[in-house]
């Protein structure tokens, strides 16, 4: 490439930055532009499982998200009195210990981020407002910034996408909903959690706590089903509304009330729909999707992070084998990544149903299974084999 292509990225969390490494390293001059006036805080643990650690090593960070793995040991199922009904442990997992990784979804971005900074130009508080290709390439109108035209335009910006909604319109034609809704937040250890996991299931709904950070502190977590509900996406009181109203009749539970009035007061609560994004296409004349924004397999799926870091490792690599010419690339990169994307997928789906049953007695026949040995290693590890086999389901091109 004579002349450095001109690529912007829209989203600055955790695919941005990883594919503006990529790009940048194979000659394109990278922007990156990013709604929030930093980078996000808070945010969940993440999993990072089979060929996407070796995309990390690849990028030589491997051993520095090592180092920040959660370090999971066991999860817990508890009645409503706090007792523990049945149990998990680590070697139960569906990751596998000392290969995969979980990492809270900051510290990862922090990474990332730090990795990125000194060579690729980020613009913080800033939003894309439209979107207009030409012959020549793509015009780009921001809130704040004067319009710039670039070569190419990437959506890197998560489920609810704007590049995806300039460009292919509403979100609603490629949302499909999973039927749950999902709080997250920081909050003071105050059970003295070590490296665990605690859930309390009723039907339709699930509360939970985990330790992070060392044990320094730990994250609450509120899912319960719904019908689609109607919300401002920035509007966060009104979320935090609806959250507490889904749990209403079950503040005498476990610790169900503590953790409702932690929800109201945090400073880095997150709210959304357990959704998937299914989409016939991630690419249109100049501008594509990456990540959650192109093939988001829901917060549940454990999956949605690999999945990040495989497509921007494939696109990037695809644009360097076609010399920046777009309408290669984008193709090849579809090609390679459609069916590792639909074996992830299903994960999600399967995610979500066991994250929150329906009824008393599929509670009850789960916590009986994990207190029948012989039953509990069947079933994990059917589910570790079925989950390894779609965190592999592709083979990295050497790029």
């Amino acid at each position: 490439m004579k002349k450095a292509i001109r690529v912007l990225i829209s989203g600055a969390s955790i695919t941005g930055p990883a594919l503006a490494y990529w790009l940048h390293r194979y000659g394109f001059d990278v922007t990156v532009v990013e709604r929030a006036p930093a980078l996000r805080s808070g945010g969940y643990g993440v999993d990072i499982r089979g060929v996407a650690v070796t995309v990390l090593g690849q990028m030589g960070i491997l051993d520095q998200v090592r180092a920040a793995d959660t370090n999971m040991t066991g999860v817990y199922f508890v009645n409503s009195k706090g007792d523990v009904e049945g149990q998990l442990s680590e070697a139960s997992f569906a990751n596998q210990h000392g290969v995969d990784i979980e990492i809270m979804r900051d510290d990862l971005s922090n990474i990332l981020y730090d990795l990125t900074k000194d060579t690729i130009k980020y613009i913080w508080s800033e939003s894309i407002t439209a979107i207009h290709e030409t012959e020549d390439g793509v015009e780009v109108q921001f809130i704040h910034e004067k319009p710039q035209t670039f070569d190419l335009v990437i959506g890197a910006d998560g489920l609810h996408s704007n590049v995806r909604s300039l460009t292919f319109g509403d979100e609603a034609q490629f949302k499909r909903t999973l039927g749950c809704y999902i709080s997250i937040f920081t909050l003071e250890n105050y059970l003295n959690l070590d490296h665990r996991v605690m859930l309390y299931t009723m039907p339709g709904k699930t509360v939970g706590m985990y330790s992070a950070r060392g044990n320094t502190e730990a994250k609450g977590m509120l899912l319960f089903q719904s019908e689609a509900l109607e919300y401002d996406r920035y509007d966060e009181e009104s979320q935090r509304k609806l959250v507490e109203n889904a749990f209403v009749g079950h503040t005498e539970d476990w610790e169900t009330s503590h953790i409702l009035k932690t929800m109201k007061e945090a400073d880095d609560f997150y709210f959304d729909e357990i959704c998937q994004i299914h989409m016939p296409t991630w690419s249109k004349g100049r501008i594509t999707l990456v990540g959650d924004a192109a093939y988001g397999p829901s917060p549940l799926s454990g999956q949605g992070t690999s999945l990040a870091l495989v497509g921007a490792y494939v696109l990037a690599g695809e644009l360097k084998n076609a010399h920046g010419d777009h309408s290669r690339a984008y193709v090849a990169y579809e090609q390679e990544m459609r069916g590792f994307v639909e074996k992830n997928q299903k994960i999600g789906k399967l995610a979500a149903g066991s994250m929150v049953e329906k009824s008393s007695f599929k509670i009850f026949l789960r916590n009986f299974m994990l207190r029948v040995p012989i039953l509990m290693v069947f079933q994990f590890k059917v589910i570790s084999k079925m989950v390894a086999k779609a965190a592999n389901g592709i083979e990295l091109k050497d790029y």
